[in-house]
């Protein structure tokens, strides 16, 4: 099982849909929170993209020298970009981070951000050129290891004697993540990524999504990996994590509900429909209603814009929603919480114990010798000091 935490570009609180409890976005702290995953053994972290982020690409990449281990999933928007300048951005990545990149392949759905970008493509002219895009990226990448040219011809992109000189640590290419709910995206998927990407919907549903990209990846000879997006709620209690769902909505007015989820209204992105009809921009906030299936509750989305589900509960309890995520197929959780420091802490305390993954200590330059906690009375070390209390 792997367990990527999340990089808040686009900002962080402690409350949603307000400035009360916000947090600047600055290096440092993106900093802080990208050495805490590293340290705390997380697997990876997610960098979102879009003009609501700091870009993607300038901020891991001034991260690979504060971590050491970490991987940085980091966003191509195709339309966007020139696919064989992406490439050589990802081979550099890759070679400068010691082979650490993985890339996420974002289409896009929001087009009024789309516009303000230069790309007024409709939905399915977007898909077009994302699988043209990933022919020539993936085949410059491939192509680079036998110093060979690639030219390509298609009826959005075009590329002559396109060369990549630096090949990236990763052979063929840096693994492709993507996600998409549209039959477009699930086709694209299935000829051309490595991992397909599912944001948190209840465990029916991302069955039906895995049977569907499973089939139509065995029609094309191919076998695919899968992850999902969520954030996670955890306390000591059940009734803790609850109590901290409810706090994070508390400031949360009913005018900005409606405002975000016209917005969402707006986007042509299949993905984002399917979440706000989770919770169909409920106004109450009611537990009753945003909890859309066992522990997986929709209040994030009514505000926020694509992923909108979290796993709330106890350690335990979060462990075992994912674990049952994991027997459909996931092997990729992509997980967050508010505010994303904190929060990174809580889940590889409280779950990873729960989970069948390597542990901390194996961690290279982990030291075990010496106590963990505050010693009590500058000479009592707390693991002495709670046996002798039994």
């Amino acid at each position: 099982m792997n367990v990527f935490w999340f990089i808040p570009t686009h900002g962080d609180s402690r409350y949603l849909g307000t400035a009360q409890g916000g947090r600047r976005v600055s290096y440092d702290y993106l900093k802080q929170v990208a050495v805490a995953a590293d340290t705390l053994g997380y697997d990876g972290v997610l960098l979102p993209t879009g003009r609501s982020c700091e870009d993607a690409w300038v901020t891991a990449s001034s991260l690979i020298g504060v971590t050491q281990r970490l991987k940085f999933l980091v966003a191509v928007r195709p339309g966007l970009t020139a696919p064989s300048l992406a490439a050589r951005m990802a081979a550099t990545f890759d070679r400068l981070s010691g082979g650490r990149l993985l890339v996420n392949v974002v289409t896009g759905g929001d087009p009024v951000e789309l516009d303000g970008d230069g790309l007024f493509e409709t939905h399915t002219e977007r898909y077009e050129i994302t699988d043209e895009f990933l022919r020539i990226w993936r085949g410059v990448l491939a192509a680079s290891h036998d110093s060979e040219d690639l030219s390509f011809t298609g009826d959005h992109l075009t590329v002559k004697g396109a060369k990549v000189l630096y090949p990236p640590v990763q052979k063929p290419y840096p693994p492709l993540y993507f996600g998409g709910s549209s039959p477009a995206a699930h086709d694209l998927a299935a000829e051309q990524v490595d991992v397909y990407l599912t944001w948190g919907e209840p465990p029916a549903a991302v069955a039906e999504k895995i049977a569907d990209m499973r089939r139509r990846a065995a029609e094309r000879g191919r076998t695919l990996r899968f992850g999902i997006r969520l954030h996670v709620i955890v306390r000591e209690t059940e009734p803790l994590a609850w109590q901290a769902a409810d706090d994070l909505l508390s400031k949360l007015d009913v005018d900005t509900i409606k405002a975000a989820q016209t917005k969402f209204a707006k986007m042509d992105s299949e993905g984002q429909r399917r979440m706000s009809a989770l919770h169909g921009g409920d106004t109450s906030k009611s537990r009753a209603k945003l909890e859309v299936s066992p522990n997986l509750w929709a209040g994030v989305g009514l505000v926020r814009g694509g992923a909108g589900t979290a796993l709330v509960g106890d350690g335990a309890t979060v462990a075992a929603r994912m674990k049952e995520y994991a027997d459909l197929g996931i092997d990729t959780f992509i997980l967050s919480g508010y505010p994303h420091l904190e929060e990174s802490y809580r889940v590889a305390e409280l779950v990873f114990p729960h989970l069948p993954r390597p542990q901390q200590e194996s961690l290279p330059g982990f030291s075990l010798s010496g106590p963990f906690g505050e010693i009590v009375a500058n000479h009592i070390v707390p693991s002495a000091a709670a046996a002798s209390a039994g």
